[in-house]
């Protein structure tokens, strides 16, 4: 597509369900919750541009990029309208891909995701830095990644909340072998995170999402992207759906595979799909446009208030 080759699983049948996957990522950080919702719908996971089995060329790794070749992916794949989850980084593209194409959006489901404050780990914002690629580089020589792989698992392996995700940081760190995921890892990470953490955010727009269906689920023990961001998505988009799933981390689909395909089955059964309107599109913004923007959320809810 676009001339570049795109990766993705396609299986299940139902409504649509297309599954956003993090920084550093591919599609088979999904294989754990796959199965269980392709027993009731279709399933798009895709590798995104610069991740996984897809290219990883010179070319626009902006969020609102990723948006625009979701959309293009899901319209070659025949389908029109989707409920779009991300995890992470991916979060952060399902919100763009809702805020461009609400009329192809039936429901937005995030998961740890970025974009709801400016926090995120400094192992994120070092990407930023000068020498990153060439220290990499150095880090992912042969007898240096295997000892530093064999060494994440270990940790993650003590039951320490603070080692919780080293077993699937363990996957990414070994991703970066290739000069090219690098590249476009680098990429990715200064078009959304400069060294005071997170640009790109959903405050100035949360209003919108009074228009749409959704669910908002995080782990407690998270590390990358602080828990409070979900009391933050709480705070700027009251009828959304929280969700805090103890003892997980930044990955809670891969933690509690069960639970977590529960959740997004039950939110998708109780809730209707979203129908673009350009009339009410219109007057959300008008509305928003006269209030303040929201700006930093910092006093909200503890977290507590939102665990179901």
């Amino acid at each position: 597509m676009h001339g570049h080759r795109r990766a993705y699983v396609r299986t299940g049948s139902g409504p649509a369900l297309l599954l956003l996957h993090g920084l550093g990522c591919d599609h088979t950080t999904w294989e754990p919750v796959i199965d269980a919702l392709a027993r009731r719908y279709t399933v798009i996971a895709p590798d995104l541009l610069g991740h996984g089995l897809s290219d990883k060329p010179r070319a626009d790794y902006s969020v609102g990029g990723y948006a625009n070749g979701m959309r293009d992916l899901v319209t070659y794949l025949g389908i029109d309208k989707v409920t779009v989850l991300g995890h992470s980084f991916g979060g952060g593209v399902a919100m763009q891909f809702a805020y461009q194409f609400p009329e192809r959006t039936e429901r937005l489901v995030l998961v740890a995701s970025g974009g709801l404050g400016p926090e995120v780990t400094p192992a994120i914002r070092a990407i930023t830095t000068p020498g990153f690629h060439q220290v990499l580089g150095l880090l992912t020589l042969p007898g240096v990644r295997h000892v530093g792989r064999a060494g994440l698992r270990a940790l993650s392996r003590t039951g320490l909340r603070a080692t919780h995700d080293l077993d699937e940081v363990a996957e990414i760190y070994d991703s970066f072998k290739d000069p090219a995921a690098r590249a476009a890892i680098r990429h990715v990470v200064r078009a959304v995170v400069d060294w005071r953490g997170q640009i790109v955010t959903m405050a100035d727009r949360a209003y919108l999402t009074e228009a749409m269906p959704m669910a908002v689920i995080w782990g407690r023990d998270d590390r990358v992207i602080p828990v409070r961001h979900a009391s933050n998505a709480a705070a700027l988009a009251p009828g959304a759906r929280v969700e805090v799933i103890a003892d997980a981390g930044h990955f809670p689909h891969k933690d509690h595979p069960q639970r977590f395909a529960k959740l997004v089955h039950e939110f998708i059964r109780s809730t209707e799909p979203a129908t673009y309107s350009r009339a009410r599109f219109r007057r959300l913004l008008r509305a928003g446009g006269e209030a303040a923007p929201v700006r930093a959320v910092r006093s909200v809810p503890d977290v507590s208030d939102v665990t179901a």
